[in-house]
């Protein structure tokens, strides 16, 4: 694109930007709505009101050949946000793609597979991190914003706030749970943060800004899953409490 139309684009995906936090999109969504706004923008260098249907069908064909449905779909959505929202254009044409309703059940671990992926992870705050979101049957973005107010262990509950659709909750806290987020607590002592972000030794990250990486804890959770030659795709596991023989004493 030449300057001019670089600088009209990028006021046009200033707003969407804008929009997606005014309509309450979750971070997780705006980023997805906002790359397949860029992904569209690169593919054609030139803003996206001057693509016609028929290129969009193309664009579409070509992206079902090279991604997943999935991604297929949410950027779908996401051009249709910013067709909405941000050029306030009809969208009725985007009928030409429909991706397939696939339903997939997950793979559960058995109680034996969850007490050998907790019991054979090293570092106490990914140990901690699998207990409290195995036991709890938690979103692993719900484990990783909890935070010291949200725990309330006389009544042996957690508050969970925002979780999916902005919604909050409580679940029940086991006691085997309850022990080892204090015995992470005091290894690093952050005011707030339950799971902070952690470069080095527990004891540094007491004034840590941020929660622990997700990218991080998705990878050490694939590592033990490989160590423990646990074959399931996508493991998941029903809303029960392991009770692993566990060692807090790790770091």
């Amino acid at each position: 694109m030449d300057p001019k139309e670089t600088e009209r684009f990028e006021k046009m995906y200033q707003r969407h930007l804008r929009m997606l936090k005014l309509q309450g999109k979750s971070q997780k969504t705006r980023d997805s709505y906002a790359r397949a706004i860029r992904r569209l923008r690169n593919h054609f260098d030139c803003c996206p009101d001057q693509i016609t249907p028929k290129q969009f069908e193309s664009y579409f064909a070509q992206l079902v050949e090279t991604h997943s449905w999935s991604t297929v779909k949410v950027d779908c959505w996401g051009i249709k946000f910013f067709w909405q929202f941000v050029l306030q254009k009809d969208w009725q044409w985007i009928k030409i793609v429909k991706p397939p309703k696939i339903k997939s059940l997950p793979d559960i671990l058995t109680p034996s597979e969850i007490e050998q992926l907790i019991g054979k992870t090293r570092k106490l705050r990914y140990r901690v991190f699998l207990l409290t979101t195995y036991s709890m049957g938690l979103r692993l973005s719900e484990t990783l914003s909890l935070q010291v107010g949200d725990i309330d262990s006389d009544r042996k509950k957690v508050h969970i706030r925002r979780g999916k659709g902005h919604k909050d909750r409580f679940v029940p806290l086991p006691d085997l749970t309850l022990q080892g987020l204090r015995e992470l607590w005091r290894k690093h002592r952050h005011p707030k943060l339950l799971f902070p972000n952690a470069n080095g030794p527990l004891h540094r990250v007491k004034y840590a800004k941020n929660h622990m990486d997700r990218g991080g804890a998705q990878k050490a959770m694939k590592v033990v899953v490989n160590e423990c030659g646990i074959k399931k795709k996508s493991p998941s596991i029903p809303c029960a409490t392991a009770s692993p023989p566990i060692c807090w004493n790790a770091a």
